[in-house]
């Protein structure tokens, strides 16, 4: 049998003091931790200007209860999807909508507006309809990227297609640019 190198250390073995010593060791640690916590960070201004602070944050506006310009009859409009971003660039959101009739039956189309609100105001109102209900199109995609709205519109090639069976997918993107929203389709993006 070969001899250890080092020899055996009387402490090897833990004994109940050696627990109760590490135990109050480790409470008082724990109980002193907040008294040592670093001070609060305070910036200072290098130079003697003052600065002013940036835009509060607005909210987009909420289409809770705006009036769409959508005739339902008795029923009531329904805002199936919604996306906010700056889509005209002055530094406030807008809200696009995906508006319908809460029909009881079927597939209603949708409408798709732009809703903002005016300095001052905190009354939303629609200030663009991108797609006209009378224009029987579904939007199954939708979502605001890059200053842009951008849809998948589903339609029918001609009025005899049934209204639950949509036959022709386009995809729109829709930017702001000299006091309108233009309306662009990306190339082959027609289906039938």
């Amino acid at each position: 049998m070969q001899q250890p190198a080092v020899p055996e250390l009387a402490h090897t073995q833990t004994r109940p003091i050696h627990w109760v010593a590490t135990a109050t060791a480790v409470a008082g640690v724990v109980a002193l931790s907040p008294l040592l916590q670093p001070h609060q960070a305070t910036a200072a201004q290098a130079t003697g200007s003052e600065t002013k602070p940036g835009p509060a944050a607005v909210a987009p506006p909420d289409p809770t209860g705006v009036a769409f310009p959508l005739d339902c009859g008795p029923v009531k409009t329904v805002v199936q999807k919604k996306a906010t971003g700056d889509l005209d660039g002055d530094g406030r959101p807008e809200t696009a909508v995906v508006v319908h009739c809460d029909a009881p039956m079927g597939t209603p189309p949708d409408g798709v507006y732009v809703l903002t609100r005016a300095a001052g105001s905190a009354e939303p109102r629609v200030v663009a309809t991108l797609v006209d209900p009378k224009d029987r199109l579904t939007v199954s995609e939708f979502a605001v990227r890059d200053g842009a709205v951008l849809a998948t519109l589903l339609g029918y090639s001609t009025a005899d297609v049934p209204s639950c069976c949509p036959d022709v997918t386009d995809r729109a993107t829709w930017q702001w640019k000299n006091g309108a929203f233009l309306r662009s389709t990306p190339a082959g993006a027609h289906s039938v």
